[in-house]
């Protein structure tokens, strides 16, 4: 059945009740239902004959009689003005006595019993603005009080995330704050948990045909109905596996929806990758290492690649990124592998994708590499990521190909490396390394090591002295060079 409830402002309402205890109105209900289940959303001022146009839904509508013709009590004008009223969604009537009218007319009562609108007498010393500043006082303190329950109710989502049973807390607490029932579907639609009162039968089929709607329209994330009186509403957990949460409540206050959501976040985290196989093949590939498990052996565990990547990232501006930050460049890089080691964002990338700088960073990328080359894979990124800061590159590509190094045995390239460099101490090795590699440029250099153009002068002049070589020989520099790839 369509929904024929007139729309109302969003804004959190009070009940009638609330405004009828206020001493200082003194009002007075005459007619109608009672007022403690009629919520009032805001309150108007009209002295129209026909008000219909001019109500949104929900408010007190506030009126000195002045539209009323003299013979209005033996005709049809009461009637008619209040289904008017009704028909337009107003919550409820106030009529102001004096100066127009000493008392409330007789058939302006009777027509408020018959349409079920509340009648409420507004007594002179009581002005309109001041009946509407009670209603915005009284609103006030309800969006106050619901931020206040919304706000404990997230800690203790929170809190219940925590515990060692995560997802029978979280739906326990959920059930408990929206006074209903909470459920996770899995991808079938099959319940996996449930916490909190059951509904009828009615009200639980309901809810899982909202289920079957949500897993079937891929566009659609949320979905709500009421069945006999139990509001009901599903979420889409945003793990891309088919999860949903369910909730039914017998009542709908404003906040619970945020309560839900909230708890429909925790749910997604709680069913994600990390509690998904990929994340527990992870954790076990993190534990084995520790224990000394060979990375060959492990390497499986990360994915069906036996080749990787190694991109260290630095951020454009400077400083330590933090944890926020480095979990953005991941999701942008793809990859979940991910490491933060003082400025610099390490993250490992599955063989075959071209990473690309996301704005605001630079990245440095290593040679595809297997398990047992992914330490000289991080040097390599590393020594890209210093290149790409002084020439000031968005990303820079490690070099593959083959070179002399491959045609000396390692051992040997290893022995002369050691020989050749024996008499420079930290940090001359790799002030010279990175010198060379752009070419002798003094700014450079100062910009990829984060020094003075002077200190490096100073580290290259040493260097040459302890050396005794002529460094601007193209031979020396071309042993150097190859000295330092081994070192």
């Amino acid at each position: 059945m369509p929904d024929t409830t007139p729309p109302v402002p969003p804004t959190p309402p009070i009940p009638l009740s609330a405004l009828l205890a206020r001493e200082d109105l003194a009002l007075r209900q005459i007619a109608g239902p009672p007022a403690a289940g009629v919520p009032i959303h805001s309150a108007h001022t009209s002295e129209m004959s026909d008000p219909y146009p001019y109500i949104l839904g929900g408010e007190l509508l506030l009126t000195a009689g002045v539209h009323i013709p003299e013979a209005a009590g033996s005709g049809t004008y009461f009637d008619a003005y209040v289904s008017r009223v009704v028909e337009a969604g107003g919550a409820a009537l106030g009529f102001g006595l004096a100066p127009v009218h000493d008392t409330v007319p007789r058939a302006l009562v009777a027509a408020c019993e018959t349409y079920g609108l509340p009648l409420l007498e507004v007594p002179p010393q009581t002005t309109f603005s001041g009946v509407a500043r009670a209603v915005w006082q009284l609103m006030a303190q309800a969006r106050l009080a619901e931020l206040r329950r919304v706000t404990e109710a997230q800690q203790s989502l929170a809190a219940a995330a925590a515990r060692p049973d995560p997802v029978p807390s979280v739906l326990h607490r959920l059930a408990q704050r929206v006074g209903g029932r909470a459920v996770l579907y899995g991808p079938e639609g099959a319940e996996i948990a449930a916490a909190g009162r059951t509904p009828d039968e009615a009200a639980l089929a309901a809810l899982t045909d909202l289920v079957h709607v949500l897993t079937t329209r891929s566009s659609t994330t949320t979905a709500t109905d009421t069945v006999e009186g139990t509001h009901l509403a599903v979420y889409a957990l945003g793990t891309g596996q088919g999860f949903v949460l369910g909730v039914a409540s017998p009542r709908r206050d404003p906040g619970d929806h945020t309560i839900a959501s909230v708890a429909a976040v925790l749910l997604s985290l709680l069913t994600g990758e990390h509690q998904s196989g990929t994340g527990a093949a992870r954790s076990s590939a993190l534990v084995r290492l520790l224990l000394g498990t060979p990375p060959e052996e492990v390497a499986p565990l990360l994915g069906a690649t036996d080749h990787w990547l190694i991109v260290h990232a630095a951020p454009q501006a400077g400083g330590a990124p933090d944890p926020v930050a480095a979990s953005t460049l991941s999701t942008a890089l793809g990859s979940p592998l991910v490491d933060t080691a003082g400025d610099v964002v390490r993250v490992l990338l599955p063989a075959g994708h071209t990473p690309t700088a996301p704005p605001g960073w630079t990245l440095g990328v290593s040679a595809p590499a297997g398990p047992a080359a992914l330490a000289e894979a991080d040097t390599q990124a590393s020594r890209a990521l210093s290149r790409a800061r002084a020439t000031r590159a968005p990303v820079v590509h490690h070099n593959p190909r083959p070179t002399l190094t491959d045609l000396v045995p390692p051992a040997e390239a290893a022995s002369h490396a050691r020989a050749l460099l024996a008499p420079l101490t930290p940090p001359l090795p790799e002030t010279l390394r990175t010198w060379l590699s752009l070419h002798g440029s003094w700014d450079r250099t100062a910009v990829a090591l984060s020094v003075h153009r002077n200190t490096v002068r100073q580290r290259i002049a040493r260097c040459a002295a302890l050396l005794g070589a002529d460094l601007d020989d193209p031979d020396v520099r071309m042993e150097l060079w190859f000295a330092l790839r081994q070192a």
